[in-house]
């Protein structure tokens, strides 16, 4: 008999009775997008939300991390990590610089200091970590790295929604961070994306920048680009911020049952430790190594013909695509430690409203693989 499916992820939605008065806002006032009333109270109630001065609402991530490039004018060298989702390096090289690898932490996963200083040149002029799964990167070591050789550095603040670090919000940190509001995230607006800016001054900037340059109707001051946010997506912003503190429990809850069942398996290494203060259950990923009785990929088949589809973010490693693999920093020998990660990591199922049946599931086919 065929079982039902599990899927990695599951996004979660706001009330349709929640979000329909503000489709009729929308629908009242017609303005569709362009800044309009509701992408700015979305705007406020995120930086509330997320304790920040500041926030540049954008249409994606992706675009977010090029338009924090092209505010600092970066054409040179970007040191980053090849562990992470391709859209952390396409930026990169969509906003005129280049990448250069560095290898990531073994207990981590994120980029390992001591490789950062080892990469720099006379032609580096920022850093762009990634706070992998959302845990958080040793930003007191970059920061000491970006302020001794005068770089910019940029967080890849994807995963990391919410998530703070001895009472302080992670996506305060570095010179920007840019979060995803992608529907696979743990809070979402379907599409967007959200720059964290430390000031007026820079958020303004970052503004023009997301619409062509444009100041007002006759004054253009930049090279800009179309970033913006549509009404219709900050409406969803809106209707579901006020579930972001449950969906981020239960996604906990989820985690530590994870662990609790898993974290002891011989050959199995658990990545991200249960009820860790300030996480947010973005991903629960494991690590396969060879006292296991399958290898990563032989476990992700295994789930796969249960119907449970795990996910190995991230493969391949991003130095070892076609368009990055002649890349010096991406030479065979060089980060041995992120190809080792992206050959072993395999995230399981993990959304708010995973039953707790289906978890079940996932855990005795990962415990008893050979059943």
């Amino acid at each position: 008999m065929k079982r039902t499916p599990i899927f990695v992820n599951r996004p979660i939605l706001p009330p349709l009775s929640d979000l329909e008065p503000l489709l009729g806002e929308i629908w009242q006032s017609r303005i569709l997008t362009n800044g309009g009333p509701l992408l700015r109270r979305f705007e406020r109630a995120l930086a509330d939300y997320l304790e920040v001065a500041h926030v540049s609402i954008v249409s994606n991530a992706s675009l977010g991390l090029v338009l924090a490039l092209r505010h600092f004018g970066i054409t040179g060298e970007v040191v980053t990590t090849p562990f992470s989702f391709v859209a952390t390096s396409h930026a990169i090289r969509w906003a005129g610089a280049e990448p250069v690898f560095a290898d990531v932490d073994e207990r981590t996963l994120n980029l390992d200091p001591a490789a950062v200083e080892a990469a720099i040149t006379d032609r580096t002029q920022a850093i762009l970590a990634v706070h992998c799964y959302g845990i958080p990167c040793d930003t007191a070591a970059l920061a000491d790295i970006a302020r001794r050789h005068g770089l910019r550095l940029i967080y890849d603040a994807a995963h990391a929604f919410g998530v703070r670090r001895a009472g302080r919000p992670l996506l305060a940190e570095g010179d920007l961070s840019v979060l995803s509001l992608h529907a696979t995230k743990v809070f979402n607006t379907f599409e967007g994306g959200a720059i964290i800016a430390p000031d007026a001054e820079t958020k303004a900037a970052l503004d023009r920048l997301s619409n062509f340059g444009i100041v007002d109707e006759v004054t253009i001051t930049g090279t800009g680009l179309n970033t913006k946010m549509s009404e219709l997506h900050a409406a969803v912003g809106l209707a579901l911020l006020p579930q972001a503190d449950a969906a981020i429990a239960a996604r906990n809850r989820l985690a530590a049952g994870y662990w609790e069942a898993l974290s002891q398996i011989p050959g199995l290494r658990c990545l991200c430790p249960p009820a860790q203060a300030g996480h947010n259950g973005y991903a629960f990923p494991i690590l396969v190594g060879d006292d296991y009785p399958l290898t990563r990929d032989g476990l992700y088949q295994r789930l796969k013909a249960e119907e449970i589809h795990a996910r190995r973010y991230f493969y391949p490693l991003i130095a070892d695509l076609p368009m990055y693999r002649t890349l010096p920093s991406a030479a065979p020998g060089r980060l041995a430690v992120a190809r080792r990660a992206a050959d072993q990591v395999l995230c399981l199922p993990l959304y708010p409203d995973l039953a707790p049946a289906d978890q079940q599931r996932v855990i005795e086919a990962v415990r008893d693989p050979q059943c």
